[in-house]
């Protein structure tokens, strides 16, 4: 894994605005469970790229791992959103569930 990482930081430092290789970057600092990077990426990610949904729920996780709950929260809702204005109804109900069982006060 550590490989992986490697090979997408140096594709990054190449070529800093690529979306698609900080996205990729991202998944990878996820399964390493690196939730400060994930999200230091990702929110630079969605400053910066179109995304259709999934980048909110990989963010959302990493917030909550880091014990974020508040913008955990934000950030599936937003999830949501953007989920349902890009035609992922059942990226938005995943995102919805994951509110109504772990987030519920």
């Amino acid at each position: 894994m550590a490989d992986r990482i490697a090979v997408f930081e140096q594709m990054l430092a190449a070529e800093p605005d690529n979306t698609m290789v900080m996205f990729g970057l991202a998944k990878e600092y996820e399964k390493a469970g690196d939730h400060e990077k994930v999200i230091e990426l990702l929110e630079t990610y969605l400053n910066n790229a179109d995304d259709e949904g999934n980048a909110y729920g990989t963010l959302a996780r990493a917030y909550a791992a880091s014990g974020q709950r508040e913008k955990a929260i934000d950030t599936y809702r937003r999830g949501i959103e953007v989920s349902m204005a890009n035609g992922h109804p059942s990226m938005a109900n995943d995102y919805r569930m994951t509110l109504d069982l772990e987030f519920e006060d």
